[in-house]
């Protein structure tokens, strides 16, 4: 593994929830445009943005500005329909994320089933890494789905973290070890089959760390925690500790591999 591999932790800003905090009154503020600005400024590598069916917080005429306006690298996170490919070709971000999607779900509850959604995925992939989009599949870390994205020729996975950050909330220390290592296995099989894998979902500044650590994660992609935390400690300076938390995790797992 590279050094750059080894060392630099990319971070994407997630920023739906500053839109679902703006569409709770109407109106135009708070901006995620200027949250996106926020987020680069701070040490962002880039910007992950949601477009839901029933746009419940991210919505057409932001990922217009998005792409006209932020500086970072979108990531468009959206499920496989004809609509959301539409736009995305449209668009063309420089990366799309193809989740899960229930019009009833609070958030995303789990991975998309690459395996069993096979023949639905293939034609999004294709046009996808056709228009010269980066691929990624939201998956749960099992060596069922990391083979099924080779499979699909999707050069990028995210895995699932929610159940790992679930169990920290737990206080189960034997649910946390089992969820830690499901998440290190799948970095390490995702990497050996030649992904890039990302990680996501549930991530705080209490959990980050031993996720950070894990040599063979290129990206993590943290959204609803740093909106949260920004009402408390402002968008800047949230993101700057995030941004160090991962970094001194990532230095100090090298660190001791080199010792």
């Amino acid at each position: 593994m590279s050094g750059e591999t080894a060392m630099h932790l990319r971070l994407g800003v997630n920023i739906d929830h500053v839109a679902t905090i703006r569409n709770a009154r109407g109106g135009d503020h708070p901006d995620p445009v200027r949250a996106a600005e926020a987020a680069a400024a701070a040490g962002a590598d880039g910007i992950t943005a949601h477009l839901r069916e029933d746009r419940r917080h991210i919505r057409d005429h932001d990922i217009d500005r998005l792409m006209g306006e932020n500086r970072l690298p979108l990531n468009l996170e959206m499920a496989a329909t004809e609509e959301m490919l539409a736009i995305a070709l449209r668009h063309k971000p420089h990366a799309v994320c193809i989740v899960p999607e229930r019009r009833e779900e609070v958030t995303t509850e789990g991975g998309l089933d690459a395996a069993g959604q096979h023949n639905h995925l293939v034609p999004y992939v294709k046009r996808l890494a056709d228009a010269g989009i980066r691929v990624s599949l939201f998956i749960n870390p099992d060596i069922r789905q990391l083979e099924a994205a080779c499979a699909l020729g999707a050069p990028v996975v995210e895995l699932h973290t929610g159940a790992y950050a679930h169990a920290v909330d737990s206080c189960d220390a034997a649910r946390y070890e089992a969820e830690l290592a499901r998440i290190a296995d799948g970095a390490r099989e995702g990497f050996a089959l030649g992904l890039e894998v990302h990680a996501g979902h549930g991530l705080t500044f209490d959990n980050v760390t031993p996720i950070a650590a894990l040599a063979e994660l290129r990206e993590l992609n943290i959204g609803h925690f740093l909106v949260g935390e920004a009402i408390f400690g402002g968008f800047d300076s949230t993101i700057r500790r995030m941004r160090a938390l991962m970094d001194k995790a990532r230095a100090d797992a090298l660190g001791s591999r080199i010792a």
